[in-house]
Order: C-alpha cells, then sequence, then structure tokens
C-alpha cells in the first residue's frame, strides 16, 4: 500500500488492512503490510526490501492500489505477484500470467474479458464483525437466519433517524433534490459527514439508508469495486434504497434485498421512501436471501476463500518460476477484430 496515514486513510485502505489480518489467520501464513511511498515505523519500505532480496524471492506479493498497480507490477516482475482488483475501468492490461483476486462479479467479468487467460479468483470482501455482532439494548439485532421466519428484533423497535445519508459518494439528486423533499414531508433525515467514532450505532439507529454512487463513479470512468456501506446498512437492520451500478448489481437485488433510488421520477422515490418509513418490516430485506448474503461476506467464509486461492496461486508460480512453464497469452483486441475481418474476407472471396 502508498501507506497506511494521513492522505492515505480511506475504506479502500480499511479494508486492505482488514484483508491483511484476515490472511495472517489463514494457515498461519506469516502477512506483512508494505508501504511504498511513505516511509512508516510500523512497515517495511518496498524499495528496502527489494535491494536486499533479488528475485523471484521468497514473498508472495499482493498489489491493490489503483492506478499505482502497473508500476508496482513492474518493479515486482519475476517475483511472485497477485493483483487484488477492486475498482474495474483503470484502462491498464495485466503481464501475462499474473493472477486476479477480484472483489466482486463486477470486477471478475471484467478481467474475465480483459485478461482470460490470468488466472481469476473471486474473493469478495468482508464485513467486518462489528456489523455482525449483537447490538446494544436500544438496538437489539439477531442473525436473520434465526427463528421466527428470520425477523429482527430491532424491527420492532422505533429508530430515532428515519433516513440517512453518508455524503460521500452520493448524487446530487439525493443531497439536494431527494433530501429537502423528505424534509419537506416531515422525515427526520440525517446527513453524516466526516469522522463517526461508531458508524455501526448510527446506522442501528436509521430506518432507511439511501445510496446512490452511480454519478460519483461514473464521473471518475471507474466502478464501484465492491460497495460496502449497502451491505453495513443490509446487516444493521436498514431498509436500503440504493443505485445498482457495477458491484452493487452483483448483491442488491432489487425489491429482494434492497430498493433501487432514483427510481424513475422523484415523486416514485418520495412514496417509497415514506412507505418504507411508516412500515419498515414490509420494506426490509427477504430474510433468506439476506442471511446468505451476509454469510458470504463473513470473514469466515472469506479466509476459506483466500485460502483455496492462495494454494492455486502458489502452485500457478511454482510452474511459471521453478519450472519455467511459459503463461498463457491473450490476444490483443486489435488481433482478435483483425481475424474476424480476414475471415469475412475469406468467405467473401469464395463466394465471388
Amino acid at each position: 500500500m502508498p501507506g497506511t496515514t494521513g492522505r492515505f486513510r480511506c475504506g479502500g485502505l480499511l479494508v486492505e488492512l482488514q484483508t491483511a489480518r484476515l490472511l495472517a489467520s489463514v494457515d498461519g501464513r506469516p502477512v506483512q503490510v508494505v508501504t511504498y511511498r511513505q516511509r512508516e515505523p510500523d512497515h517495511p519500505f518496498l524499495n528496502d526490501l527489494l535491494e536486499r532480496e533479488s528475485a523471484p524471492g521468497q514473498a508472495l506479493w499482493i498489489v491493490s492500489w489503483g492506478f499505482d498497480v502497473p508500476p508496482l507490477l513492474r518493479r515486482l516482475r519475476g517475483r511472485p505477484v497477485a493483483y487484488h482488483a477492486h475498482s474495474s475501468g483503470y484502462g491498464f492490461d495485466l503481464p501475462a500470467g499474473v493472477p486476479v483476486l477480484a472483489v466482486s462479479r463486477n470486477t471478475l467479468g471484467y478481467w474475465g474479458n480483459r485478461a482470460p487467460r490470468n488466472p481469476l479468483f473471486l474473493v469478495p470482501n468482508a464485513l467486518d464483525p462489528k456489523w455482525l455482532r449483537p447490538g446494544s439494548a436500544a438496538v437489539p439485532w439477531r442473525d436473520p437466519r434465526d427463528g421466527a421466519g428470520g425477523v429482527r428484533a430491532s424491527a420492532v423497535l422505533p429508530r430515532p433517524i428515519d433516513v440517512l445519508v453518508q455524503v460521500r459518494k452520493n448524487s446530487r439528486y439525493v443531497l439536494e433534490q431527494l433530501v429537502p423533499a423528505l424534509r419537506q414531508r416531515g422525515l427526520r433525515v440525517e446527513l453524516q459527514e466526516g469522522w463517526v467514532d461508531d458508524l455501526v450505532e448510527l446506522f442501528r439507529s436509521a430506518t432507511v439508508v439511501l445510496y446512490d454512487s452511480a454519478d460519483y463513479w461514473r464521473g471518475r470512468g471507474v466502478s464501484e469495486g465492491f460497495g460496502l456501506p449497502p451491505l453495513e446498512a443490509l446487516a444493521s437492520g436498514c431498509v436500503v434504497f440504493s443505485s445498482l451500478n457495477h458491484a452493487l448489481a452483483d448483491s442488491l437485488d432489487p425489491g429482494v434485498v434492497a430498493h433501487q433510488i432514483g427510481c424513475g421520477s422523484l415523486q416514485a422515490d418520495l412514496e417509497r421512501i415514506s412507505a418504507a418509513v411508516a412500515e419498515p418490516a414490509a420494506w426490509r430485506a427477504d430474510p433468506g436471501p439476506l442471511a446468505g448474503l451476509l454469510h458470504d461476506c463473513s470473514e469466515a467464509e472469506l479466509a476459506r476463500r483466500w485460502g483455496l486461492a492462495l494454494v492455486a496461486i502458489e502452485a500457478h508460480w511454482r510452474l511459471l518460476l521453478e519450472r519455467e512453464v511459459p503463461p498463457l497469452v491473450s490476444p490483443a483486441p486489435w488481433r482478435l477484430r483483425l481475424d474476424g475481418r480476414l475471415v469475412r474476407l475469406r468467405r467473401w472471396l469464395r463466394r465471388s
């Protein structure tokens, strides 16, 4: 990672640090966080490590930081390396043989198209266990798979916030049109911006959570890599209204687990969200699909997936580096287009 403090602190960094902690529990493997832009006393620095050890070395390197991936892969050439892929759409290609650990089916499909001969794995991000622990006395929680058809205990208790909106990544439509209109209807709407000491309790105090990131990512040209906030809201017993862009479509089955926001008209959103606040039990996620979704994002399930992926990646690099087996190479798009034109030309010539 570029660094773990200051300007590098963000949701993506927290997910990577959680992944490092999770990997340390898989088969007792030693795991180290390495920084490459910012020297930090608690972590080794990439330049120092590469100077001390010639390739291929003893470690499997995992890179993840968006636009930094191509130069990192060049610096790590000749060493076992894998790409932990969150957002897609950065536009770079991967060297032949570099495995991809995709956090969503959306990202998996992107690399399945762009690098079909590279080893591909699906390892979704894990929800932090704090989101799945029993709640406080004010907002109790129990697993939706347990008893009474999976109805949450928190479903019967009123929550002080009608609608919760996290300002970052949400659209101008939500912030400038929908929120004022909801307040005009008398709903209690809270905008969360900046640091919150206990985000779990904040979510468990809300009936409805709005998440509309489509415009945010469209404006940046890359994708919503995973979409943790809606899953955190679902784990907290909230009714979720969300956009369905990119990886959000992996998990947010509209009308079953969550509901589409910006659904045709402002009036339609106002009526649906007001109805969800008035009768949240009728709008909450279906307990069966929600239970499966939360299980798939649990740390235990992700540790299992990472364990299987690491075994396969180690075997892959053993073939390439120790036995000097050449990796398969994906043909360039221009070559595929040219092949298609040549096929059509041959058919035309045969008919002539």
